[in-house]
């Protein structure tokens, strides 16, 4: 793996009139888990969207281990995309498909092809995310909001990538689900050697989470390093983000979860 798996230079992006985000830069190194957070409107997702290709920047570059996002052959950037797996905010399954498809779907679209071993890998995915077999059984409308979540990273983790993207994933979750979801990814990151890039605005999940944080303000990355760090600096929104009473109270009930 590249020593910066997710490179990020020179980005700007513009929708209208309206700039989102100018010369941003960002290296994010392997194994650690970053946490994009800025205020509403920020472009947090729309960064997190350009890193995976889904939108283009105005101007400047996204490089994934080592290379262009969009250099070389279409087998080059399929081959590309193939090591990173991405968590949708709402989950993203696809609602005609029960479980054991969604799961299936990114295994098939690399080649396999095996009714058994499809069955194994999709297995092997569910007991990842704490799932049982069965579950694959489901349609995704009979899932809580808890399991749409475990069976969207299943899905996201099908073709064992190197880099993980989640945007918001304990959002609409209750306290007790969202502290089983952050475990569930902080021992899936030490167990599988993940990178881990996540947009959030929950501070307990930061705290339980991040190993740096990159905060996103007035269309640059204003901080980048350390959550103590990054609190530590003197800006209007880390004062309003992380310095106030309940702030501070939700990081510190995260920090007790790490």
């Amino acid at each position: 793996m590249s020593a910066f798996p997710v490179e990020v230079k020179g980005l700007s992006t513009r929708f209208g009139d309206t700039w989102v985000h100018r010369g941003i830069d960002l290296a994010v190194p392997a194994g650690e888990i970053v946490a994009l957070v800025g205020g509403s409107g920020s472009g947090k997702t729309t960064l997190l969207r350009q890193i995976v290709g889904l939108l283009r920047p105005t101007a400047g570059e996204v490089r994934l281990f080592g290379e262009p996002l969009f250099g070389g052959s279409r087998l080059e950037q399929v081959a590309r995309r193939r090591r990173f797996g991405m968590l949708f905010q709402q989950g993203a399954l696809f609602s005609a498909l029960d479980v054991y498809a969604n799961i299936a779907f990114p295994l098939q679209e690399a080649g396999v092809r095996d009714e058994a071993m499809l069955h194994d890998l999709v297995g092997v995915k569910l007991a990842m995310v704490e799932l049982a077999p069965e579950v694959g059984l489901r349609m995704p409308a009979e899932l809580s909001g808890g399991m749409v979540k475990r069976v969207a990273l299943a899905r996201a983790l099908a073709l064992e990538p190197e880099l993980l993207l989640l945007d918001e994933p304990t959002a609409g979750l209750d306290p007790d689900r969202s502290a089983g979801f952050v475990r569930l990814i902080r021992d899936l990151h030490r167990a599988l050697g993940l990178t881990v890039v996540l947009v959030t605005h929950d501070l307990d999940t930061l705290a339980a989470l991040a190993t740096r944080v990159a905060v996103l303000a007035e269309g640059r990355i204003l901080g980048f390093g350390s959550l103590d760090s990054v609190m530590a600096l003197e800006h209007p929104f880390i004062e309003r983000f992380f310095r106030g009473e309940r702030s501070r109270a939700a990081l510190a009930r995260g920090r007790a979860e790490a």
